[in-house]
């Protein structure tokens, strides 16, 4: 039997699942609907789509590296609770995600899971997530990731810490590529996770935001009542002072007090002869911008009693 879009539509909206699922399955079953919908339920797919609209804000954050440092990812997967998080079976999943992105082409988080899914070419990506879902019992989604591929005068270090709470990655650049930049990398890596700087350096800063807080900083300053030429030179001092805390190298090396981290790489330059320098670097923490829907227990109680 000829599948047609409208059969599409049917099946859609009795289950719920994506549009390419449902087509396969309505094919998969030679247009016959109560056995499309069974292949959707067996693949986890109509159960998927039951459990798509719940916020997942938890999960794990994972990085891949090829054995060269050449090639890197990091990705981060969400699920409901913290609990699932910790799970064996998700965990392995998240890794196995890490990988497919590593060796993938795509740019956007869309064109991934459209993807053959590495470990069974039978099925793509999304329904390897779809999968995971009916198996795992709650919603998990594929929230973003970002790929590095670097030359030969740089190296990728990355830094996993809370156990896929938070993750970084940098590129590093070096005239010699030793053991010891590596190691330099993977300090700067933490200081990354503990620290959040917003931006590297100081020419990384755009205009824009100069311009804004230096307003806000003003109108603070003339709220304090201090005369206009004594503001200037103050809104000045608590920009610089601000600069300090969210640009990377500027800010004071965690595990050195007495320098910042710019200073801290120029003493790795030094030591293993040559230039060393932060090129660029992404920190994931995981649910972060993710607006938890906070349960009422005894408001839903109430709803479905007047319903």
């Amino acid at each position: 039997m000829a599948v047609t879009a409208a059969m599409v539509k049917e099946l859609r909206e009795l289950s719920g699942a994506g549009m390419s699922a449902c087509k396969n399955a309505l094919v998969e079953a030679n247009g016959e609907m109560a056995r499309a919908v069974e292949i959707l339920r067996e693949k986890g797919l109509a159960a998927a789509a039951k459990k798509a609209g719940r916020v997942a804000a938890e999960g794990l954050v994972m990085t891949a590296l090829t054995a060269d440092r050449k090639n890197g990812a990091i990705v981060e997967v969400n699920s409901e609770t913290d609990f699932v998080a910790k799970n064996d079976d998700f965990i392995t999943f998240v890794k196995d995600v890490a990988a497919q992105t590593l060796a993938s082409k795509a740019q956007t988080v869309e064109e991934l899971l459209e993807e053959k899914w590495a470990p069974d070419p039978s099925i793509k990506v999304s329904e390897a997530f779809s999968q995971k879902v009916a198996t795992i019992g709650e919603n998990i989604s594929m929230r973003r990731f970002t790929r590095f591929n670097v030359g030969a005068d740089s190296v990728l270090v990355d830094y996993i810490h809370g156990g896929g709470r938070i993750g970084a990655m940098i590129k590093i650049v070096a005239d010699n590529i030793t053991d010891a930049v590596v190691e330099a990398g993977r300090n700067v890596c933490m200081q990354i996770a503990a620290m959040s700087p917003q931006f590297l350096d100081r020419t990384s800063v755009p205009a824009e935001y100069l311009d804004k807080e230096r307003e806000i900083l003003t109108q603070q300053t003339i709220a304090e009542g201090k005369p206009a030429n004594i503001a200037e030179k103050m809104v000045e001092g608590r920009l610089n002072k601000m600069l300090k805390e969210i640009c990377l190298v500027d800010q004071e090396y965690v595990k050195d007090g007495e320098m910042t981290v710019g200073q801290y790489l120029e003493s790795i330059a030094k030591a293993v002869g040559g230039k060393v320098a932060i090129a660029e670097y992404v920190r994931y923490e995981k649910g972060e911008g993710i607006e938890k829907k906070e349960e009422n227990f005894a408001e839903e109680v109430s709803k479905a009693m007047q319903g």
